[in-house]
């Protein structure tokens, strides 16, 4: 009985794997196909993520179900990312640098709004995850930056998305890079200010 519950379990750990990739996969080629075109058919991203119709639909049964997913999947990586910056940068470093990550999210979820909106128009259909996982991570990256003495204290996530949320009115399909490095060197300048200067370590 054990050595055939130990077979079992190793023959379920590479389904799992594949299942994962197969998952991973449909939502990278989404990403891509659903940016270029709000209306793109699933039959299409299945046919480019390599998997068939029956694999596509027991990870998405539905468009909606598919676009929502995307979503979050893009917001928690951005919020995971902050604690991988952290542990290689300087705080100020850290948060700046996931302002551009956040950027690169802001210009995903443009490209994604047609699809949103559509997948969140019908009083039934689901509701625009909350950001709470930015808001988590902005706030430890910010308590980092306080405790480093490089930012003004007092400063809460809330008011970090707040100043930055002009990234939300740029237009994906221009040359946004620029304009939104210009703004978030804006909002950092403004939160350098009235800093009590960086802390010697152990201080």
């Amino acid at each position: 009985m054990g050595e055939h519950s130990g077979a079992s379990r190793s023959a379920e750990t590479p389904q799992r794997a594949d299942a994962q990739r197969n998952r991973e996969r449909i939502l990278a080629v989404a990403v891509t196909e659903l940016t270029r075109s709000a209306d793109t058919p699933l039959s299409v991203i299945a046919k480019k993520a390599g998997v068939g119709q029956g694999t596509f639909y027991r990870n998405f049964p539905s468009r909606e179900a598919l676009v929502m997913e995307i979503y979050r999947h893009e917001m928690r990586q951005v919020a995971e990312s902050a604690d991988q910056l952290l542990c290689c940068r300087e705080p100020d470093r850290a948060l700046r640098e996931w302002m551009d990550r956040l950027a690169r999210f802001s210009m995903t979820k443009a490209g994604l709004a047609d699809a949103i909106r559509q997948a969140t128009s019908s009083p039934d259909g689901p509701a625009k995850p909350k950001p709470d996982t930015l808001l988590q991570a902005a706030d430890r990256l910010l308590r980092a930056c306080e405790e480093a003495g490089t930012i003004r204290p007092g400063v809460t996530s809330d008011d970090l998305l707040l100043a930055i949320g002009g990234l939300w009115q740029l237009d994906p399909a221009s040359g946004w890079q620029e304009r939104a490095a210009r703004l978030l060197d804006l909002v950092m300048d403004g939160l350098r200010v009235g800093a009590p200067g960086r802390k010697a370590p152990g201080a």
